[in-house]
């Protein structure tokens, strides 16, 4: 089974919005699309959060990019996003905000992380309740997604605004042996990881990136980007990022 992870497109109302040089739409529409063309008998697409920047009327221009997509579209809120706003903007088919989704064996368990006035994240109470439910009755294989980071990244700045108290968070994920994978956006660069048997993969943006590693806030000159996740029926995953690599992108970001 194949599946899509795109986030952190940071949409605009309008189509010529920009994002720390990169004009949004444009660079999510090209990674939508390389996404489509190279992995086309994908079974859903995964979107971890930060869908606008900032700007209620991005929800439209992001429906409209799905216009003939028949599949589950999987959405978590980011920090930028209005998770009210968007939750009305994207009912209905294809769209699926939070709550788990079950394809086969595996089970897409998709948090909201949204933490009101804040850039990191949190988890509330009610949140890890279902996300303990939602592992306890999942099929044989779990992924969890949320849009802030529950390990560090090596970045100073970065990591004062990942997941705050995500040692409760990985309580629930020990207890769980179903859990194969944890996934998240937010943090602009590729990572994968383990934490005993879990697998651990933080996914680039549509959009412009963060530089590894850094102390401080800087911007790098990767491409726009997505992830895709080869899953098996055994709980086996295989995993590669994908660079969109284009001129008009290039040119767009300089």
């Amino acid at each position: 089974m194949q599946i899509i992870q795109i986030t952190d497109p940071h949409l605009y109302g309008s189509a010529s919005g920009r994002l720390r040089g990169v004009e949004t739409g444009s660079s999510f529409r090209a990674a939508l699309e390389d996404a489509i063309a190279q992995v086309p008998d994908y079974e859903a697409m995964l979107v971890t959060g930060d869908l606008v920047q900032d700007d209620k009327s991005g929800y439209l221009r992001f429906r409209s990019y799905f216009g003939g997509i028949k599949k589950p579209v999987l959405c978590i809120p980011g920090n930028h996003d209005e998770p009210e706003v968007m939750r009305k903007e994207l009912a209905g088919a294809p769209f699926e905000i939070c709550g788990t989704h079950i394809l086969g064996d595996w089970a897409f368990v998709m948090l909201d992380s949204y933490d009101p006035g804040h850039v990191g994240g949190r988890l509330t109470k009610n949140e890890l309740a279902r996300l303990e439910a939602s592992l306890h009755y999942s099929p044989k294989h779990a992924m969890v997604c949320l849009h802030h980071h529950p390990v560090p990244m090596g970045s100073r700045w970065l990591d004062s605004v990942g997941l705050a108290e995500a040692q409760d968070f990985w309580r629930v994920i020990d207890s769980h042996k179903n859990v194969r994978a944890v996934v998240w956006g937010h943090v602009h660069q590729a990572f994968e990881g383990n934490r005993g048997d879990v697998r651990l993969f933080a996914t680039p943006s549509t959009g412009a990136q963060f530089v590894p590693m850094s102390d401080r806030y800087a911007v790098d000159s990767r491409p726009p980007a997505y992830r895709s996740f080869e899953l098996h029926a055994d709980g086996r995953i295989e995993s590669r990022v994908h660079w969109v690599q284009s001129a008009q992108l290039r040119l767009t970001a300089s």
